[in-house]
């Protein structure tokens, strides 16, 4: 079962895009619940974001992807 790496509604203030900076792993790693697997930066602020489940991660959005709230990232299979 795969599970989305989503950008959560309420991360930051407003409706500003944000851009990934970097991807902490990479694709086809295995991660483990709370592991730190992105970083994404919106109006100079930067969140790192975590992956929900343990499993393979797959990148669906690549560095430098604009990306907005509610924007599905990555997934953990």
């Amino acid at each position: 079962m795969s599970t989305p790496i989503v950008i959560a509604d309420d991360l930051w203030d407003g409706d500003a895009e944000a851009v990934i900076t970097a991807w902490l792993v990479s694709d086809g790693a295995e991660v483990a619940p709370g592991d730190l697997v992105a970083e994404i930066m919106s109006e100079k602020a930067q969140f790192e974001i975590e992956a929900p489940v343990a499993g393979v991660l797959k990148i669906v959005e690549g560095e430098d992807a604009v990306i907005a709230k509610g924007a599905t990232i990555g997934v953990v299979e």
